[in-house]
């Protein structure tokens, strides 16, 4: 995993194309952004990676940059391409498979608070 800024002291911008890189097997995550509310990842998976079932305390969203691949979210199969976003609430049980290589970014907003 790679971080790429850890405090916001100053506005920036990146050209995802320019960051997107796959490895040879497996997945390649740079942290963007994280301070105590939210955190920015782009995820680079190479094809016929998978990431098994689990869930996460916080609420998620997933935008998909390039390629394609199926999330699996609470029993339900959605297709993944370019443009697809998805919300992923806290604790939600989730799994991924990339069909072809696969980019998106990952954001985790600030933990929900206990009801």
């Amino acid at each position: 995993m790679t971080q790429e800024n850890n405090q916001l002291s100053q506005s920036f911008t990146l050209n995802f194309p320019d960051r997107i890189e796959y490895p040879q097997e497996g997945i390649i995550t740079k942290v963007l952004f994280k301070d105590q509310n939210c955190q920015y990842s782009l995820f680079c998976l190479s094809a016929g990676t998978d990431i098994s079932e689990h869930k996460s305390p916080r609420n998620a969203t997933v935008n998909v940059l390039a390629g394609k691949g199926t999330l699996t979210l609470e029993g339900k199969e959605i297709a993944l391409a370019p443009g697809v976003f998805v919300l992923m609430t806290a604790n939600a049980k989730h799994a991924l498979k990339a069909e072809e290589n696969l980019a998106f970014l990952l954001t985790l907003s600030e933990n929900p608070q206990p009801n």
